[in-house]
């Protein structure tokens, strides 16, 4: 959500992977804008919690051991997964996952979306996304374990013509005085150039002094085949730069500091698509020594994907790897 990761104060719950949507359409519908240009050139510019995107969706997705998904569409606005895990890392399970998509009200926007996933123990995680109206989204996360409702999330996105403001409040909790809220808002000032705030407010008894506020500056400078983005803050600095060198090859290289904690770890990652071979390849290596890749091949013409996942980390002489298999 934003930068709040980089605070030091506890962040809201994140949003967990859920089962994929389905087709035609991932819900980027703030994150590049589809709506034609104001009379001076300028459209939106998307969300700030999507202002690093672009650079992060270069970085491969790691995962420790087998798992096994299998999708199955319902109709053009219903589909449910079956998913098997066997990992060392945390303990081997099946969920089952449910995805329904709403009319498309554009040609990259689909509302209501609603996402979910279970265990057979009970343990719910949930998205729910809608468009109140062609200004104003919401989206509500929620996550239950044990019973008990462990996280929950809700954003407002307000999108004009040149800018976007969005509030989200985690954790709100009446009765122990407990939550967080974050304001942000980003404008694009050019055609190029694009800046924005976010002002991150959290309080409860575990804080000292019962309340914390944190302010950062956020800008965004757009090329022709490239794209940096950086925030700064009280509590660090983050740097991205992204850039689509051909049709088929993309670099990231990222940069994150943390003044409360005096340190600094930097990221350089690439993606290369084969289409000839159905073949996808992302990998990424770190200041901190630690290398990561994943493979992704499409067996066409069948509907089934092999995925293959590594990562080593060079000081303390790990290695861990993955085999994924989805099917639909």
């Amino acid at each position: 959500m934003g930068n709040i990761s980089a605070h030091s104060a506890p962040s809201p719950p994140l949003e967990v992977p859920l089962s994929p949507p389905l087709s035609p359409t991932k819900d980027d519908s703030l994150g590049k804008s589809s709506a034609p240009a104001s009379e001076n050139g300028l459209q939106n510019p998307g969300t700030m919690e999507d202002l690093h995107k672009q650079c992060t969706d270069v970085f491969p997705m790691v995962f420790e051991g087998g798992k096994f998904i299998l999708n199955k569409a319902l109709s053009n606005h219903f589909q449910v997964s079956h998913t098997v895990n066997f990992s060392t890392v945390q303990p081997p399970g099946y969920r089952f996952g449910a995805t329904y998509l709403g009319d498309q009200v554009s040609p990259v926007e689909v509302y209501p979306i609603l996402v979910g996933d279970v265990d057979p123990s009970g343990n719910l995680n949930a998205n729910i996304i809608h468009r109140l109206s062609p200004n104003i989204r919401t989206k509500f996360v929620a996550q239950i374990d044990g019973g008990k409702w462990q996280a929950t999330q809700l954003t407002t996105d307000y999108k004009g013509s040149t800018s976007t403001s969005s509030l989200t409040l985690g954790n709100i909790d009446i009765i122990n005085g407990t939550g967080l809220a974050v304001a942000h808002y980003l404008q694009q000032v050019t055609p190029k150039v694009a800046l924005g705030s976010e002002l991150a407010y959290q309080y409860g008894p575990q804080i000292p002094g019962g309340q914390i506020a944190l302010h950062s500056i956020a800008a965004r400078y757009s090329g022709s085949n490239f794209t940096a983005t950086g925030t700064l803050g009280g509590a660090g600095l983050h740097l991205c730069y992204h850039q689509k060198c051909s049709e088929n090859l993309q670099i990231s290289t990222e940069l994150e500091t943390s003044l409360r904690m005096q340190e600094s770890v930097a990221t350089s990652g690439f993606q290369v698509e084969i289409p000839k071979a159905n073949c996808t390849f992302r990998g990424k290596i770190d200041s901190n020594g630690t290398v990561c890749a994943v493979m992704e091949k499409k067996l066409t013409p069948l509907p089934f994907c092999l995925t293959l996942s590594a990562m080593h980390s060079h000081p303390k002489n790990k290695f861990k790897l993955g085999v994924g298999f989805s099917i639909g």
